[in-house]
C-alpha cells in the first residue's frame, strides 16, 4: 500500500490548520523536492515535472507527463496527463485558482531544508491564481516521521554506532603513530560489517585538525597521532532502508587531558545535555517547543562558559530517510527554525567548541519523540573522555 494510500485525512486537515492552507501542492522535477518522493513513495522521481494536489476534502490529483504515466499507477485519486506546456497550465488552473497552497517554500530561504520548491514554480502557481505559503508543520507530519520499522532500526543502529565508537576510540588513544586514515579504515569495516550504509566515510580528526567541523581525512596527508592530542570520531550508519544513526565521541591521547580540554568536554557535553533536557521538559509539560529553542538552550551553556564564539554551527539537524532531513532543525544560529518539534520525528543534538590551531570538541546524539516522548540515542551517551588510562 502506498503512502497515499494510508494517509491519514484527519491528520492533514489539522496539519493544513497549522499551515493556513487549503490543499498541499506536492511538486518535483528530477527529484529536486525529496519531500514529495518521501510522501508520495515515488523514488527517482521523473524527468518531467509532476505535480500532487491533496485536498483537505475531495480526491487527490495528480498533473503528470504523459511519457511518465507509468509512475503514478495506481495513484488514490484523479490523473491529470498533460504533454504541451499549455496543457500543463490548463490543468493546474482550476486546481489552484483561489487556494491557499502549502509548498516546500521557506521566505527569504530562511530554512534551506524545507526551501525546495523553485522560485518560478511558484510564480507559475501565483499567477493561475494560487497563494502559497510554507508546508512546514506538513514536512514535519508526513516526511520526518519515523514509522515503527525505521525506529526499530536506527534504535539497534545507534548501540552499534556507539560500541564501534567506544572500541575504535579506546584502541586509537593508546596507539601513537596511527594515522587518522587507517582509524577511518577500520570503523568503515566495522560499520560494514554490521550492515549499515553510509554516503560518506566517517570523520577521524586528530588534534587542530579537530578543530574543522567538516574536516576531511585524506591519505597520504593525514595526521598521525602524538601524545596529548584530541581526537575526533563522527560516524553515521543506517540499516537497510532505513533511518541513520549519527554520533560523534571524543578521545585523548594521554592519561590526563589537560584543564583546557576538559573544560571545553565539560561545557559541550553539558551543552548537550541541556538542549536535551529542554525538550524533554517540554514535552512533559506538554508545551509546544520549536527547534530554536533547543538551541538556544544549548548555546547558553557554551555562552557562560566563555565560549560561544568558538561554536559556528547549529546544534542539531533533522534526520530521517535523509541524514540531514527535511524536518525541524535545532537551530537558531545558522537559521531561525520555528517550526516545532513533535512526536514520531527525530534529531540530532550536537553542540561543538573548535579552537583554532588547537583542538575541537563535538559530542553527538540523537533524540527520537516516540510514545513515551522524546528519547535519546544511544542508551549511554558518553560522558567521560575515552583517554588512555581507560
Amino acid at each position: 500500500m502506498s503512502p497515499l494510500q494510508q494517509l491519514d485525512r484527519a491528520a492533514l486537515g489539522a496539519a493544513l490548520d497549522e499551515a493556513g492552507a487549503d490543499a498541499w501542492l506536492l511538486y518535483d522535477f528530477r527529484g529536486v523536492n525529496p519531500v514529495a518522493g518521501r510522501v508520495l513513495g515515488v523514488g527517482g522521481m521523473g524527468t518531467r515535472r509532476l505535480f500532487v494536489l491533496l485536498p483537505r476534502e475531495g480526491e487527490p490529483v495528480a498533473v503528470a507527463h504523459r511519457i511518465e504515466l507509468q509512475g503514478v499507477e495506481g495513484f488514490p485519486g484523479r490523473v491529470v496527463p498533460y504533454a504541451r506546456w499549455e496543457e500543463l497550465h490548463a490543468a493546474l488552473g482550476p486546481l489552484v485558482q483561489g487556494r491557499t497552497l502549502a509548498m516546500e517554500i521557506s521566505p527569504e530561504d530562511a530554512v534551506p531544508y524545507l526551501d525546495r520548491v523553485p522560485f518560478g514554480v511558484v510564480e507559475l502557481v501565483r499567477r493561475l491564481g494560487g497563494r502559497v505559503v510554507p508546508s512546514g508543520p506538513l514536512v514535519s507530519r508526513f516526511a520526518a516521521r519515523w514509522n515503527a520499522a525505521e525506529t526499530a532500526g536506527h534504535v539497534a543502529a545507534a548501540e552499534v554506532i556507539a560500541a564501534l565508537a567506544r572500541a575504535e576510540l579506546a584502541r586509537a588513544v593508546r596507539e601513537p603513530g596511527t594515522t587518522e586514515c587507517a582509524v577511518q579504515a577500520r570503523v568503515v569495516q566495522g560499520l560494514r560489517e554490521h550492515g549499515l550504509a553510509f554516503d560518506h566515510p566517517p570523520i577521524v580528526a586528530f588534534g587542530a585538525n579537530a578543530s574543522n567541523p567538516h574536516y576531511e581525512p585524506i591519505a597520504g596527508r593525514d595526521a598521525t597521532l602524538t601524545p596529548g592530542q584530541v581526537v575526533l570520531l563522527d560516524l553515521w550508519g543506517a540499516p537497510e532502508a532505513g533511518v541513520s544513526a549519527d554520533q560523534t565521541w571524543m578521545g585523548f591521547a594521554g592519561e590526563d587531558p589537560p584543564a583546557r580540554v576538559r573544560e571545553v568536554w565539560a561545557a559541550v557535553r553539558d551543552a548537550r545535555d541541556a538542549a536535551v533536557v529542554t525538550i524533554q521538559d517540554a514535552a512533559r509539560a506538554r508545551r509546544p517547543i520549536a527547534g530554536f529553542e533547543a538551541d538556544r538552550a544549548a548555546r547558553g551553556v557554551i555562552e557562560a562558559a566563555g565560549l560561544a564564539r568558538w561554536f559556528v554551527h547549529r546544534t542539531g539537524h533533522s534526520i530521517d530517510r535523509d541524514l540531514h532531513g527535511s524536518g525541524p532543525h535545532l537551530d537558531d544560529y545558522e537559521t531561525h527554525d520555528d517550526r516545532r518539534l513533535g512526536p514520531g520525528i527525530g534529531f540530532s543534538v550536537e553542540p561543538g567548541v573548535y579552537l583554532p590551531g588547537e583542538f575541537g570538541i563535538r559530542s553527538e546524539v540523537n533524540m527520537y519523540w516516540g510514545a513515551e516522548g522524546p528519547v535519546v540515542t544511544p542508551r549511554e551517551p558518553q560522558r567521560e573522555l575515552i583517554t588512555a588510562r581507560g
